[in-house]
């Protein structure tokens, strides 16, 4: 029991992460608001947990705010891309839902879009930790977060089982766990990226890294 109480023991480290988690999921709700700033309170909220992911604590809210700020313009032209990207795969499922042919077409054009969608969820599940660690072109970005992705098929599929996880939990099983939300998924995602992104700064030159 002492050791469970222990402010150096794991358990105690794994309950104030946590912890964390739901607060930094406050900090990001509120920074998601306006709806536009959304690409660049989700860069703040994946730099704090990359360093929580490598037990470097530090100041939550002042490095959220301090990436937030860093990070606002590109992340915001990044995320409005993928919201102009989003509409129109939506727009295409539903056309392709409901207008089911059984023709040759409408499988290649179903097999494309698919295979864009894919595509589209690796981008939006990598390209805000990279913006996060890494200063690039945001044409750069969205490439680099497709071959990762591609690459990492394991970790990326890790990824979308968090997400998934966490929306069918609370929707389904405890709705009051949408307090942790976008901040669990986050640091937990980290915990998976910690290493690759590691590999990455190794091979990038050092001025690179934020």
């Amino acid at each position: 029991m002492r050791s469970l109480f222990n402010p150096e023991g794991k358990a105690m480290l794994f309950f104030t992460k946590i912890a964390y988690s739901a607060y930094l999921n406050l900090l990001w709700l509120l920074c998601c608001l306006p709806v536009v700033t959304a690409g660049a309170s989700t860069t703040a909220l994946f730099y704090v947990t990359l360093k929580l992911a490598k037990d470097e604590e530090g100041s939550l809210t002042k490095s959220f705010f301090r990436a937030f700020r860093q990070n606002f313009r590109k992340a915001t032209l990044i995320w409005l891309i993928l919201l102009a990207g989003g509409i129109v795969l939506a727009l295409d499922g539903y056309v392709f839902y409901h207008m089911r042919f059984e023709n040759v077409f409408w499988t290649i054009g179903t097999a494309v879009f698919l295979v864009a969608l894919a595509a589209y969820a690796i981008v939006l599940m990598y390209v805000f930790p990279l913006l996060a660690r890494f200063e690039n072109t945001v044409r750069a970005m969205f490439l680099n977060s497709l071959m990762l992705g591609m690459r990492f098929l394991f970790c990326t599929i890790a990824m979308a089982a968090v997400y998934f996880l966490m929306a069918f939990v609370v929707i389904n099983v405890f709705t009051p766990a949408v307090i942790f939300g976008e901040g669990l998924c986050a640091l937990l995602c980290s915990r998976l990226l910690a290493n690759i992104l590691l590999l990455c700064e190794e091979k990038a030159r050092p001025e690179e890294v934020l």
